[in-house]
């Protein structure tokens, strides 16, 4: 199953900024571009077009940061970010796990971008979101979980290795 590719914006002049390149990088960013496309309250809408620099404390560098989506109404600008909902709070779990640091980087670099974003869109007037998967079902643009649909998950037995019989 692809999770990205190119969005078809139906009503061009909502779009603020190149209406035939609007890539999603989810599934969860193409339901709010449709919703975006489809929304009257909703002025205009850009992805991916506000570019902001952020300084990521783990290699003391600037980058650039591409917000998710900016959302315009008559009255209030948004900016929105869509991530899932464990990559904004902190790690959990064993602390000296490959998995474990990396989550830790990942999630220090959210917050670097998330503040810069909160700051830039403060300095405008705008306000800055994250959109997690709860929020997309709470604005029914994701279906809510069934409960007894999904197995339960049990962890596998760590793999060890068979210890060979020593031949007489």
């Amino acid at each position: 199953m692809v999770y990205s590719g190119r969005y078809i914006v139906k009503n061009k002049t909502k779009y603020k900024g190149d209406f035939n390149n609007v890539i999603y990088r989810s599934l969860w960013e193409r339901a709010v571009f449709g919703w975006c496309d489809n929304n009257p309250k909703i002025k205009y809408w850009s992805s991916e077009e506000v570019v902001i620099p952020y300084f990521y404390e783990v290699d003391k560098k600037y980058h650039k940061y591409f917000v998710d989506v900016k959302i315009m109404y008559e009255d209030k600008t948004l900016l929105v970010e869509i991530k899932p909902e464990r990559e904004t709070v902190p790690p959990t779990g064993e602390k000296r796990t490959k998995r474990y640091i990396a989550e830790g980087l990942n999630y220090v670099k959210n917050m670097n971008k998330w503040e810069a974003a909160d700051n830039y869109a403060k300095d405008r007037g705008w306000e800055f979101h994250i959109w997690t998967e709860k929020t997309l079902q709470e604005m029914k643009l994701l279906p809510k979980p069934v409960p007894g649909k999904l197995k339960k998950y049990t962890p596998l037995k760590p793999f060890r290795k068979r210890k060979r019989k020593k031949k007489l």
